[in-house]
């Protein structure tokens, strides 16, 4: 039997059909970009932003630690079972929880849901298109699958603000969601084909490599590698200004006498254009290489993040969110890369996992420390604190960030 052969062009078909499959998972996330952040508020009558922004904590929590057992499970039963594992959870979330839930609590359930699909969906797609594409084409690889997956945020965030605006918050917009998992599902369980054996052929035509254990993957994907260490620490605070994106964009805004409709416009423009640069990002820093798109996307998204906090009005917002989604495209692709470069195939699931680990568990910080300053001190305040931080974020990256792209030297310690 012969080895699977790498490349784009090799494996089209199914590599489309997965970037098909990462849009219904980007889409199934942004059912809730404008919704559920005004349901907290004006239907179950949460006053405090900690509270109301508890849905995104316990959403970024379900879905870091999710990151990692996927990873894990992708590397020792497959990537397909993951995937149809993880649609299977998506179903009841629109379904039995945002569509009718009684409670807060409900909506808490659901997000824990959610987190937990989305952990098992989105990393077993980006596993998957680097299995296929092999090392030279990663960069467009992760650009196509996460344009994919934000630009279906973007368009479901606008869509389902202009249900809310025409139908109510509820149910409306969470049909969208369940139409969604049903030809998410559908489509794994009948067309997705299994890719770990294409990993295994680039192992074995790979110099040979040490088999690496749980924790020693952790802990360079944590500490140790310095490329592999900036990329965690740079994503976790891409993730947690998204999670304070998520959570109080949509309060300002309608708090400013903003429509629910051109709300939903804002809350959609920057998913859209992380989503739709994403195409070309990740392809340049192919050629270019990673280092300059991550420490100039971070200190973008932090003189975006200023913007916004300092602006009034639609105009000023909007052209804010557009830089912020610029930056946020130069960096998401970009970090996905730096990990498939650095860590062998034997091993790249897990190490894909850890990452994702610490990225989306930015969800989660970056709704509590919003939360509180918001409470403390306002949020444009809150918002401000957290560009700081990202400008922080790009400042150590530039210092210990190597270049990693295959075809550069590679700067390892």
């Amino acid at each position: 039997m012969n080895a699977p052969r790498l490349g784009l062009r090799e494996n089209a078909a199914q590599f489309t059909l997965l970037v098909a499959v990462n849009a219904l998972v980007g889409g199934m996330l942004g059912q809730e970009r404008t919704v559920v952040p005004l349901l907290a508020e004006q239907t179950f009558g949460l006053t405090g932003f900690s509270a109301a922004l508890s849905f995104i904590v316990v959403f970024g929590v379900a879905k870091a630690a999710t990151n990692v057992v996927a990873g894990a499970l992708a590397d020792r039963h497959g990537r397909r079972p993951v995937l149809l594992a993880g649609w299977v959870v998506a179903v009841p979330v629109p379904l039995l929880l945002l569509l009718w839930a009684p409670s807060w609590t409900w909506v808490l359930v659901a997000n824990a849901l959610l987190g937990i699909s989305q952990g098992l969906t989105w990393s077993t797609t980006v596993i998957m298109k680097i299995d296929l594409v092999g090392p030279s084409r990663r960069g467009l690889a992760m650009g196509l699958n996460e344009a994919a997956g934000y630009a279906a945020v973007a368009v479901t965030a606008s869509l389902t603000g202009w249900l809310a605006q025409e139908h109510g918050l509820r149910p409306v917009p969470f049909l969208v969601g369940l139409a969604y998992a049903a030809l998410g599902l559908g489509a794994s369980a009948l067309l997705v084909r299994e890719t770990r054996g294409h990993a295994r052929a680039e192992q074995a035509a790979a110099p040979p490599t040490a088999h690496l254990d749980g924790r020693e993957v952790l802990l360079r994907t944590t500490l140790r590698d310095p490329a592999l260490s900036s990329a965690s620490q740079a994503g976790l605070v891409n993730n947690l200004n998204d999670g304070l994106a998520w959570g109080l964009f949509p309060v300002l805004f309608t708090s400013a006498g903003l429509s629910l409709g051109r709300t939903g416009l804002l809350v959609a423009a920057y998913p859209a254009v992380w989503g739709l640069g994403q195409l070309v990002t990740g392809a340049l820093s192919d050629r270019r290489g990673r280092r300059p798109f991550v420490v100039g996307g971070m200190l973008l998204q932090a003189v975006a993040l200023a913007g916004i906090a300092m602006g009034d009005g639609f105009v000023a917002w909007l052209l804010a969110s557009l830089l912020l989604g610029a930056g946020t495209a130069m960096v998401y692709p970009t970090l996905l890369a730096v990990v498939g470069d650095v860590a062998a195939p034997s091993w790249r699931a897990r190490a894909v996992g850890v990452y994702r680990l610490w990225r989306d568990l930015g969800f989660a910080l970056g709704a509590l420390l919003g939360g509180l300053l918001a409470d403390l001190a306002g949020v444009p305040v809150a918002i401000g604190v957290v560009g700081a931080l990202t400008a922080l974020s790009g400042l150590l990256a530039a210092v210990r960030l190597p270049e990693t792209r295959p075809t550069l030297p590679l700067i390892r310690c």
